[in-house]
C-alpha cells in the first residue's frame, strides 16, 4: 500500500517541499527491509533506525516487509533528521494505523526519539515560509519549534510532543475536524517590547568625537574604524553601539530570523529575532566560518549580523586572507558559496564596527607614552589591512586616550536613550524618504529592487536623487577629492554619511558644514596608510 506524507527541505535560507512516499510489500520476511531512496544523507538513512524503534515504543507492533521510503523530487539532496515524523506517518498510514487517508493539507517535520517523543530541528521558519507560498494550510511540528513558525501568518501551527500525539491530531483531522488550537504569536509585541541593554553610552566619560562618530553611523548603518592605544575604549564603545541602533521592521526581522533558524542558534522561547544582532568573532576565525561554508553551505559571522553588527576588535590580528573575504558582502550585501553540488546566496547585509591600535606596541601619536616601533615595523603593521578594504568603511575615527580629569570629574556623559532618540528620529526620515520612493516606483522595473532601510544602502541612482550639493558644497568635494586622492568608492560614501549628518540635524538639504564633517571621517587613514 502507498502512503504519502509532505515534509520539507532547507536549502541556503529557503525550504523546498518534499514528498515523502512510503510503500510496503505483503511478502513476509524473516527481518524487516528498510530502503530510502531519493538522495538521502547519513542522518536521514539513520532514521530507520529512530523511526522503527519510535513506532515500536508507541505501542504499534510492524511485521517484518520491506518498506521502501522515496524522497520526491530525487534529484535534490535531502539532509537532517526532521524527516523523521512524515516517514513514520507515512509508515502507520501504509499500514493503516491512521483514519486519514490524504494528508496533502499538512506539512510534517520533526526529529523522533527512540520512545516517540519529538525534537527541534533547524530552519523551521522557511520551512513555514515554503508552507505558506505551496498553499499548504497546517504544520505539525515539535512543540520546542512552534514559536519559531507561528510567526507566519498564514499557516496554522500546531506544536506536538510525541508521534502519539501526532497520530491523534490527525486522526481528530478525519472524524470532523481538528479540535486543538493553532499557536498564535503577535509579531507587533514581539517587536515593541521594551528593550534592555546590559551596556550604555552614559558609562563612557570623555570621547565626544567618536561618540559623535558612532552617532552618525547608527543613523545611516555606516561602517566604522576605530584607531586607538590599549585602553582608550575602543572596545567599550563598539560593545555600546548595539544600544543606539534603530529597532528592527518585521521584514528586517523576518529575514535575520531564517538565518539563525538555518544556523541553529535561535532562541527557541524567543520565536523571533526582535533585536539587531551583534556578532564578535575571535580573530583565529576562519574565512569559512566568517563568510560561511560546508559540504552543504551554512551562514557563516556575516550573515548572522545580517541587519545587524559585526564588530572585529584587534582587526590586524585576523589573518589577510579573512579580512580580503570582506570586500564582497560590504559592497554586495551578499555573499554566495560556490560548491560541486550546489550554489547557495546568503544576505550579509550588516554594520561593521572594527577597532585596532597604530601600531604593535599601540603608542604612536599617543601623547603620554612613547611608541618604541620603526617606521618599516609601524608600516608592516598597518599594511595588514588593505586599502580596498579600508576604502569600503565610511568613517575613520580616532579614539585617543582619555585624560584623567574627564575619567573622574565631570557632569555625567550622555547616555543611550538620548543619542538613541536622535538616531530614531533620523531613521524616520530615511524610512518615509525611502518609502515615498518605493511607491513610486510600483509596477516600473525599478520596483523589483530590494527595499532598502538606511542611507547607507543606496544605490547610485538613490545618491544622485537625494544627495544634490550647492555650489559652495561642490566645491568644498572636489578639494577634498583632489588634494586627499580619494577614490570614486570614497566619493558616495562621503556623500551618504553627508545624507545621515543631515537627517540628524532634520535639514533637508546637505550644507557645507555636512559634506565637512563627512570628509572629516575619511582623513585619518592618509596618516597611518600614506
Amino acid at each position: 500500500m502507498l502512503f504519502t506524507a509532505r515534509s520539507a527541505a532547507v536549502y541556503g535560507i529557503d525550504a523546498n517541499i518534499i514528498d515523502v512516499e512510503v510503500d510496503f510489500s505483503n511478502i513476509k520476511l524473516n527481518e524487516e527491509q528498510f530502503h530510502t531512496v531519493g538522495l538521502p544523507d547519513a542522518a536521514v538513512r539513520e532514521s530507520r533506525d529512530r523511526v522503527r524503534s519510535a513506532i515500536k515504543n508507541s505501542g504499534f507492533e510492524i511485521p517484518p516487509t520491506r518498506i521502501t521510503i522515496n524522497l520526491a523530487p530525487a534529484d535534490l539532496k535531502k539532509e537532517g533528521s526532521g524527516f523523521d515524523l512524515p516517514i513514520a506517518i507515512g509508515i502507520l498510514g501504509a499500514y493503516g494505523a491512521l483514519h486519514i487517508k490524504d494528508v496533502s493539507d499538512y506539512l510534517l517535520v520533526g526529529e523522533l526519539g527512540l520512545d516517540g517523543s519529538l525534537r527541534a530541528v533547524q530552519g523551521m521558519l522557511p520551512i513555514a515560509v515554503a508552507a505558506r507560498a505551496k498553499g499548504v494550510k497546517n504544520l505539525i511540528i515539535p512543540a520546542s519549534n512552534a514559536r519559531e513558525a507561528a510567526v507566519v501568518d498564514g499557516v496554522n501551527v500546531y506544536p506536538v510532543k510525541s508521534l502519539l500525539e501526532v497520530r491523534e491530531l490527525l486522526n481528530s483531522a478525519a472524524l470532523g475536524g481538528i479540535k486543538a488550537t493553532p499557536l498564535k504569536v503577535e509579531t507587533n509585541d514581539l517587536l515593541n517590547e521594551m528593550q534592555h541593554f546590559p551596556f550604555d553610552f552614559k558609562d563612557v566619560r570623555g570621547q565626544q568625537v567618536a561618540k559623535r562618530a558612532l552617532e552618525v553611523a547608527a543613523a545611516g548603518g555606516h561602517n566604522i574604524l576605530m584607531i586607538g592605544p590599549p585602553g582608550s575604549g575602543k572596545t567599550m564603545l563598539a560593545k555600546r553601539l548595539p544600544s543606539i541602533l534603530a529597532p528592527l521592521r518585521f521584514e528586517e526581522a523576518l529575514e535575520t530570523t531564517k538565518i539563525h533558524s538555518v544556523a541553529g542558534v535561535l532562541d527557541a522561547e524567543q520565536g523571533l529575532v526582535a533585536h539587531r544582532p551583534f556578532r564578535s568573532p575571535h580573530h583565529t576565525i576562519s574565512d569559512a566560518g566568517l563568510i560561511g561554508g560546508g559540504m552543504m553551505p551554512r551562514p557563516g559571522e556575516v550573515s548572522l549580523a545580517h541587519n545587524g553588527l559585526l564588530f572585529l576588535d584587534e582587526l590586524p590580528e585576523f589573518p589577510r586572507n579573512v579580512l580580503e573575504v570582506l570586500r564582497q558582502p560590504l559592497e554586495d550585501g551578499h555573499v554566495t558559496i560556490a560548491r560541486a553540488a550546489m550554489s547557495l546566496s546568503f544576505p550579509a547585509r550588516f554594520m561593521l564596527a572594527a577597532a585596532m591600535n597604530p601600531c604593535p606596541c599601540g603608542y604612536f601619536n599617543d601623547k603620554s607614552r612613547e611608541c618604541m616601533c620603526t617606521p618599516p615595523m609601524i608600516q608592516r603593521y598597518v599594511a595588514k589591512v588593505s586599502g580596498p578594504l579600508l576604502d569600503r568603511i565610511d568613517i575613520h575615527i580616532e579614539v585617543p586616550a582619555v585624560q584623567y580629569k574627564e575619567l573622574r570629574g565631570g557632569a555625567a556623559a550622555e547616555g543611550s536613550e538620548q543619542i538613541r532618540d536622535r538616531v530614531l528620529a533620523a531613521r524616520e526620515r530615511q524610512h518615509a524618504r525611502f518609502g515615498q520612493a518605493l511607491e513610486r516606483t510600483k509596477g516600473s522595473a525599478k520596483a523589483a529592487s530590494r527595499q532598502i532601510f538606511a542611507n547607507s544602502q543606496m544605490n547610485t541612482q538613490q545618491i544622485r536623487a537625494y544627495c544634490e550639493l550647492s555650489s559652495d558644497a561642490e566645491r568644498l568635494l572636489e578639494r577634498a577629492m583632489q588634494q586627499q586622492g580619494l577614490s570614486a568608492r570614497a566619493h558616495d560614501r562621503i556623500l551618504k554619511v553627508a545624507r545621515t549628518i543631515a537627517d540628524l540635524g532634520g535639514e533637508r538639504d546637505i550644507a557645507v558644514k555636512h559634506i565637512a564633517e563627512a570628509i572629516q571621517y575619511r582623513t585619518l587613514d592618509r596618516s597611518y596608510w600614506s
